[in-house]
Parts: C-alpha cells; structure tokens; sequence
C-alpha cells in the first residue's frame, strides 16, 4: 500500500482545530486532552492507512509495531526520516 510520506509540515493539529479546543467551554486539563484526543485520531487514522485497514479494525498489536518501526527509523536514519519528529 502506498503512504506519502510525512512532510515536515505535518502537524498533528491544525491551527483552526487549536483555535476551536481553545474557544471550547473546556478546563485547561481537558482542553489538553482534547488536543491530545484529536492528534490521536489522525495518527491513528494514519496507521491504519498504513496497515491497509479501517481504524476500527487495528490491533493493539499493529499500533505498537508501528511505533517500533517508526523507532527504529529515527534511530537508524534520523528524526527527518521517521513520522514522528519528537
């Protein structure tokens, strides 16, 4: 299955969604939370691209390897290669 790759753009949360958590009748904590939530979704969504399968159908499994493979790259060919840039 072809992924494109991340571009280093790539944010988790865009600045219209920060905008709307932040105008959300939310407490700091949950505000952080939400943010959080909704940066979990689209990695999520991303995985299972990558595992050719809707979200509702990935394993716990398949996410933890994914975050092994993603590990190993940014050990092996640095934090520009991998998806995560943290």
């Amino acid at each position: 299955m072809d992924v494109e790759p991340q571009q280093s753009s790539t944010q988790f949360l865009t600045l219209e969604e920060s905008a709307k958590v932040d105008a959300a009748l939310l407490s700091s904590s949950e505000k952080f939370l939400t943010r959080l939530t909704i940066s979990s979704l689209k990695l999520l969504k991303y995985i299972a691209q990558e595992h050719d399968v809707a979200i509702e159908d990935l394993t716990a499994q398949q996410v933890i390897a994914w975050f092994e493979k993603d590990s190993k790259i940014r050990r092996e060919q640095g934090i520009e290669a991998s998806y995560l840039k943290w």
